[in-house]
């Protein structure tokens, strides 16, 4: 049986915080959130719960991930998000793997509740992530926003059975506010590639082409509005991406 530190960074979470560590009883022999100086009650909170706190300024989700990784008193590290909450079935599974450890990482599947709607189609169902690892075979890797956990070359990885409930979206709003964060750290991520070709096939046929493949070929529209709500954005998000990155490439050339 392996010692599992689950591991959580956290911004200005109160909303959530609660509810994720909640849920960790049976599975943690540490629970360690790392915070970014959080102005809300978040820490107050962990800390109710029995968590470790650590305050690190926030740098980038890779570099955080990876810094509170490193902070984990077990070498068999469960990191999850704020917004997520395992569920029995997860957390079952979660201590089988402990007593009968066999890869460098396990993936878990997440269920995302988006503005109360389970959404089970267009792509976002089952959202499989590599999640509970060995911190030494493997690391985060990454540049700005799309960070991945990567085991190390000829490493196996497993599967765990359960999902972790995502709780994303609670507004269209908070959607919108999120998309045109992300969109900007998008564009920047792919000028620092060297990726700034911009034409309109980027900004007109690959919006369509997201908008066609979530909500027709991938069956968002079983999903009902919030399916329709995330296709729309989604293919919004698309095209704000590319056009972000146009404007960014023409100042940059001015």
């Amino acid at each position: 049986m392996v010692s599992l530190s689950v591991v959580v960074i956290t911004f200005n979470e109160a909303a959530n915080i609660g509810r994720c560590l909640g849920a960790l009883a049976d599975v943690a022999d540490e629970v360690l959130v790392v915070d970014s100086f959080s102005t809300d009650n978040t820490v107050a909170i962990c800390r109710a719960h029995g968590a470790r706190v650590v305050q690190h300024i926030f740098a980038g989700y890779v570099e955080q991930k990876n810094f509170a990784t490193a902070q984990a008193r077990f070498d068999h590290v469960l990191q999850l998000d704020a917004d997520e909450v395992l569920t029995d079935e997860l957390r079952q599974s979660i201590r089988q793997a402990k007593a009968d450890w066999q890869h460098a990482a396990y993936a878990l599947t997440r269920l995302t509740n988006y503005c109360g709607h389970w959404v089970r189609h267009g792509g976002w169902y089952p959202d499989r992530k590599l999640r509970l690892y060995d911190r030494r075979l493997g690391r985060w890797e990454g540049l700005l926003l799309h960070e991945h956990y990567e085991v190390a070359p000829g490493r196996t990885t497993g599967a765990l059975a359960g999902d972790a409930l995502h709780y994303s979206y609670h507004s269209i709003a908070q959607h919108v506010s999120q998309l045109n964060k992300f969109t900007s750290i998008t564009a920047q991520e792919r000028a620092l590639r060297g990726q700034t070709r911009v034409t309109l096939f980027h900004l007109l046929l690959k919006p369509f082409w997201k908008f066609v493949h979530g909500y027709f070929l991938r069956l968002g529209f079983l999903d009902g509005f919030a399916g329709l709500c995330i296709a729309s954005l989604s293919a919004w998000g698309v095209f704000l991406k590319f056009a972000k990155l146009k404007t960014r490439t023409e100042r940059a050339e001015a």
